[in-house]
């Protein structure tokens, strides 16, 4: 009976042994795959957030640079606008003065 019991114990120390890690941070086979998968997801997330962050900034940029185009065609308008008015005005008051 002692027998049996000593070599379960023997067994039970040569099977632990077989499952510790040889670089000392107690993860097995498994768990390191999965470290390295969760791993590189994050370097994934990380780079697709970097692309959006930049992306954004971008965008903004065009919205703002659009804003700034749309105000400068509305003040040309209005310059040209002005301008024709008074070659318009210019033009009646010369039709007037050959009339009389």
């Amino acid at each position: 009976m002692n027998r049996i019991s000593t070599t379960a114990v023997f067994l039970a120390a040569l099977l632990a042994g077989c499952n510790q890690s040889t670089s000392g941070d107690g993860m097995g086979p498994a768990q390191k795959a999965g470290k390295a998968v969760d791993d590189a997801g994050a370097k994934v997330q990380s780079a697709v957030q970097d692309q959006v962050v930049k992306a954004d900034a971008a965008a903004d940029l065009a919205r703002d640079k659009a804003k700034e185009a749309a105000a400068e065609a509305s003040r040309s308008l209005d310059h040209v606008t002005a301008k024709v008015g008074e070659k318009v005005e210019k033009a009646g008051e010369k039709m007037q003065e050959a009339a009389r």
